[in-house]
């Protein structure tokens, strides 16, 4: 069967010509799902959600932690106290030292505490011997043995002293003798022993038999100048470094100041090694005797300083 569309239909119909088309019957499925469609409503699309606008960000700030400790428990964080300032130590006055007799100077010494010496002597090392000497020997500071016993040049360097002062008619101590120091013959002394004031620079033993430090010396040395002031002595014999450049306020080598005689507040000065450092080099020992002999010339009179 030939279908037609409308518009043949239409032209079929102008020309007189009848036309039967057969009845489409429609499914039940599709006529009911027709139906169906025709009753539903028209879906109507939802609205797009309107957005709140977001609000600007403000920059976020740490957290503080509250302490669970109620306000009135909290404290504030205490700085540690500052060590204790020691008080400063007292100076020594040269101006009223110069003006001491012997038990003033000496009760003195024994009760400075200028320098920190004072921390660990046993006692102070004052000094030895005639006040009235004319001669004097000047050492560099106490040892063990000579805080132990208040007395300076003990031990083995101060029996090797006392021979080097027995071989020119020279003791600590009138009537003393003993052996000599070299191989050379004692300049010839008549009658007994001539006493001598032995004294160190330093009153005090530095700990651990250290070199004596220069304001440790710096703070003894009044005392030093005016034992020295009160001997009144005619010859000065400066043994070992520290006791010369103590005396001489020089930094040379003792090597380059032996020899020569040098002055401390008008008295000569001859200078020579220490006793310690003799018993460690042996073969100085000719050089100390050279010292010794000079140091004798002077304090005769036979050496024009």
């Amino acid at each position: 069967m030939m279908l037609l569309d409308d518009r043949q239909r239409a032209m079929l119909a102008e020309m007189g010509v009848r036309v039967w088309a057969p009845k489409v019957v429609q499914q039940p499925a599709q006529a009911e799902a027709d139906a169906v469609r025709a009753v539903e409503p028209t879906p109507v699309a939802s609205p797009a959600p309107v957005r709140a606008p977001i609000p600007e960000q403000q920059p976020t700030r740490p957290i503080r932690q509250e302490s669970a400790a109620p306000p009135q428990a909290r404290q504030a964080p205490t700085t540690p106290p500052a060590p204790a300032t020691p008080p400063p130590r007292p100076s020594v006055s040269s101006e009223g030292i110069e003006r001491m007799d012997w038990p003033q100077l000496e009760a003195t010494v024994a009760a400075c505490r200028a320098c920190g010496l004072c921390e660990g002597r046993t006692q102070t090392v004052f000094g030895v011997g005639s006040q009235h000497a004319e001669w004097m020997v000047v050492g560099e500071a106490p040892g063990e043995n000579e805080d132990r016993q208040g007395e300076p040049f003990v031990g083995q360097a101060g029996k090797l002293l006392d021979n080097m002062l027995a071989a020119i008619n020279l003791s600590r101590q009138a009537g003393n003798s003993s052996d000599d120091l070299s191989d050379k013959p004692a300049p010839k002394q008549g009658g007994s022993k001539e006493s001598v004031y032995i004294a160190n620079v330093l009153k005090c033993r530095p700990p651990g038999n250290r070199n004596p430090q220069p304001e440790e010396i710096a703070q003894c040395e009044p005392y030093l100048r005016r034992q020295v002031a009160l001997v009144r002595p005619k010859i000065i014999l400066a043994m070992g470094r520290f006791a010369v450049h103590s005396l001489l306020q020089s930094s040379e080598p003792i090597g380059r100041l032996r020899g020569r005689v040098h002055q401390y507040q008008g008295v000569p000065v001859i200078v020579t090694y220490h006793p310690a450092y003799l018993l460690r080099s042996l073969s100085e020992k000719a050089k100390a005797w050279e010292d010794l002999s000079l140091a004798l010339e002077v304090a005769q009179g036979s050496v024009v300083e």
